[in-house]
This record gives C-alpha cells, structure tokens and sequence, in this order.
C-alpha cells in the first residue's frame, strides 16, 4: 500500500485528499522539547493521573462491566486501600527505572481520570486533547488541560469530529500509526480527523475498526520493541496484520482471554525493559523469552476496573528507537 494512506472501515483506501478535518496541523515544534514519535525508545517522561477519586464503574467499558458481572461468583471487591498501595507500586516503578513522573490532579467527580491514557495524547508536536465517549470520562478534558495549560505546553490539536480517546493512538515506528475505533468509545469520524492530521504532518496512518470489548487498540496492539509487537490476532482483520507485517513487525500472540484482561496492556519503558503487571504470568513468559527483561507490579484492582499499566499512564517523552 503506498504510504500516507489510511483504510476505512469499508476497507476504502484513502488519501489525505479524501479525508476531511476541520483543524489543520500547526506544524509548531514542541517547546519544552517533550514529544513522542515512537512507542519503544527510552521512556524519560510519563503523565500518570492521581487515584484519589478512582472507584470501579459497571458503565466504564465491557471490561468493568464482566468484573460486576463476576464479582459474586469469583469473589471480586473493590478495595480503595489496596488501589492506592499498587498505584504507589506503580509510580515507584517508574521512577525505579529512571522515568520523571508527572502527575495530574484529581477530581472528585472525575472518577476514572486515573486511566490517563485517554484524555490526550502525545505527537511530535505536541498533546492533543481527546474527546471521550462514555458518559463518567467525557469531563476528563478538564484536568488534562490544566495540566497543559500550567506546565506551558502549547495543544498542538483538540479532537472535535465526533469521538477519538488516546488508547486507540498507536505508535508503530515513526512515520507509520494505528488509529483504532470501536464505535463505542473512538468513533471513525474522530480516527480519520486525527489520521488527517497525522497524513498532512507526514505520516502514513491506518484506522482501524476494532469490535467494542476490546475498548481500545491498546488492548489489541502493544508495542514492546523495534518491530516487536503484543498483538491479539484474533481481534483483527487480515489487511490490518498484513499491514503491519508489511513494515516488519514482528507479532507475539496475546489471546482473547488474556486480551480481556488486559494481558498485551504492557509499557515499553525501552532498553529492552518492559513494566507488567505479576498477574499477566504467560505474557511475561512470552516477553522474557525475547530477551526481554520484565518487571511487574501487581495492579488487579485496576485491571478489573477497566484498565491496565498502559492505560494508567500517558508518555509525554520518548528518546530515539
């Protein structure tokens, strides 16, 4: 497929000619000189939101919504203490591995800001701000851009072509990017407004119709190395797989039932290093037999929330692949 181009959910080809946007790039580098155009380079800044406020929501997404579904039957509670100890974890294990942690406020009616994923997210040239779908996230906007706004980091975009959330932003190799949509949470008029976005700034963009359990592509796709991806086969057409093997991406299996629960939710923190969580044991296994060194925290009472560690964070800075 020539480059530039993205794919509909028809399987339509289409050039930066045929979509439309309604915002143009800037083209305007970002001033700090925080930006992201890879997903496995070293990790160096990450934004994290504050559980402070976090509960679990049946209406969050399909995931939550199994774990209420279960919770007589395999013994699932909701433990807040619990919840901040592993997010703590989490944090530590960041900066363990030498990643600066940035932090959003909380906000008490912004129950799930802590999957700061999908508020914005993070180009070459800046945060774009996203709009989320579900009713208990559509306010997330709010302390994404105060965030923004005191740090004096120029929003390169805001998503205003119906919905497009930061977990469906995948970053396969520079100049190459996955934009998810399962309808439910991104919509496809938000994914081909930010692939536009993406075409017209130089970049080859695939959108990508994903079925609604799967909430995001970061449930499906998972970078973990150059050329090395997480990938949970079963939820994707052909052409998508054939895209990627077209530019050498290498795919270890995830399968549906550890995609549900957010077993491919890994984070690259590059250098060969991966963050995990101690309950995802056959991925972990899968990775470590690439020669990949993992290191895990126990995060279940996120993950039965509705999100895993890379929902739970947002990279602000990536080095070089």
């Amino acid at each position: 497929m020539p480059s530039h181009q993205t794919v509909a959910a028809n399987g339509e080809i289409m050039n930066s000619e045929t979509i439309q946007a309604d915002v143009a790039p800037t083209g305007v580098a970002f001033q700090e000189g925080w930006g992201v155009d890879n997903s496995t380079g070293r990790l160096v800044d990450v934004l994290i939101g504050r559980p402070d406020s976090y509960v679990w929501r049946r209406d969050l997404n399909a995931i939550s919504a199994v774990t209420f579904m279960n919770m007589d039957r395999l013994g699932y509670n909701f433990d807040k203490d619990r919840a901040l100890r592993q997010h703590q974890a989490m944090v530590q294990a960041f900066t363990d591995a030498g990643v600066r942690c940035h932090h959003l406020p909380a906000d008490a009616g912004l129950t799930s800001s802590v999957f700061v994923r999908d508020s914005s997210f993070m180009t070459p040239w800046g945060p774009v701000v996203a709009a989320i779908q579900t009713e208990p996230r559509r306010r997330d906007y709010a302390v994404v851009t105060r965030f923004y706004i005191e740090a004096g980091v120029p929003i390169w975009n805001w998503v205003t072509a119906g919905y497009f959330e930061g977990g469906d932003f995948a970053i396969v190799e520079p100049g190459s990017i996955l934009l998810g949509y399962s309808g439910t949470r991104s919509t496809r008029e938000g994914a081909e407004q930010v692939a536009k976005w993406m075409i017209d700034a130089g970049w080859e963009a695939m959108t990508v119709p994903i079925a609604p359990q799967f909430v995001h592509m970061d449930a499906v796709v998972v970078m973990v190395a150059p050329k090395l991806a997480l990938v949970c086969v079963d939820a994707l057409e052909d052409y998508v797989l054939d895209w990627l093997r077209a530019r050498s991406v290498r795919m270890l299996p995830v399968s549906y039932r550890e995609c549900m629960r957010l077993g491919g939710n890994v984070v690259c923190l590059g250098e060969g290093r991966i963050l995990s969580t101690t309950e995802n044991i056959a991925v972990n296994e899968r990775l470590r037999a690439e020669g990949l060194e993992v290191f895990t925290v126990e995060f279940e009472q996120f993950t039965l929330g509705g999100g895993g560690l890379h929902c739970s964070c947002h990279e602000i800075l990536r080095h070089g692949i």
